[in-house]
Order: structure tokens, then sequence, then C-alpha cells
């Protein structure tokens, strides 16, 4: 695979190509077509996975990136949720210590999910938009499906 862009600038992966036309394939659509080679421009400087990661809503894709496990989701979660917070009440409602929570939400302000603020005279965090909708983006996931997440290793759902 490939990465073209057309004259409009909208960028595709080249799935096949023929001596005069292109199949298409648009990650962002999930739809295919066919275009003249003509009107294509190869992207070198893209890689064709970066290309298909374009399916993926840019806050989810953001949020994926920051977030290394379950803990780490949960936290951003919380922040979204309760925030803004102080530092004080997320060491008291999380299960890390102090140093892995401020290495986590450093590494949030770094992507842009958090941002740091006082609460009540002390550090806080609170979420960013782009934190907000990956969140909301994330969890309409779960209520379009009409399905509970399964925890395969305890054999528990979300809703218990």
């Amino acid at each position: 695979m490939r990465t073209v862009r057309d004259a409009d600038g909208k960028t595709y992966l080249l799935r096949k190509e023929s001596s005069e036309s292109a199949l298409l394939y648009d990650p962002k659509s999930g739809t295919e077509l066919y275009r003249p080679r003509s009107e294509l421009e190869l992207v070198s400087d893209e890689s064709a996975l970066t290309t298909a990661a374009l399916a993926i809503p840019a806050p989810v894709r953001r949020i994926l990136s920051a977030t290394h496990n379950d803990r780490s989701i949960g936290l951003l979660v919380t922040v979204v949720d309760r925030g803004p917070i102080a530092a004080v009440d997320l060491v008291a409602v999380s299960d890390l210590c102090e140093s892995d929570l401020l290495g986590l939400l450093s590494e949030f302000r770094a992507a842009g999910l958090v941002d740091e603020t006082h609460v009540a005279g002390t550090r806080g965090y609170e979420a960013t938009p782009l934190a907000v909708d990956g969140v909301n983006t994330l969890r309409s996931i779960e209520s379009d499906r009409g399905e509970s997440t399964t925890d395969r290793s305890a054999g528990t759902t979300a809703e218990e």
C-alpha cells in the first residue's frame, strides 16, 4: 500500500493501479473508488499505515497513543468525569503512587489531553475538549452496539 493525494488534497491508500487508473481506498469513509492516475500524487513522507489510521477519529487516536493500560485509561476517564480535580484528590481516588500519577498526567499534558489548573487554591487537572471528545466517542461505541464489555480475565461485565 502507498499513500496518494488527489488535486483537492484528500489522502487515500492506493490499492491497485493500471497504466491509466487507480483503485483507491478512503480510510475515513471506508469506501473504494477509481481515479485517473494522472490526478494523483504519491505522498512519500506519510506511511501507508499512518494513512490507514485515519479511519479512527483523531481524539480517539490521541487517547490510544497516550494511554498504556486500563489504569491510565481510567485515570483519563476520571479527569474527564470529575474534573477539574485537585491532584491530591486524584491521589486519593486512585491506586497509583504520586510519582506514577504525575508521570501519567505529564504524558496526558504532552498529548494535549489534560491541562494543569488550580482547584480550591491547589494544583489540579482538567480534561481538554480533545479528551472529552475522545472519551465520548469511545463511550458511544458501546452504546451503539448495545452490549456490555466483558472482562475475560475476571468473567465480569462493565455493567456489574
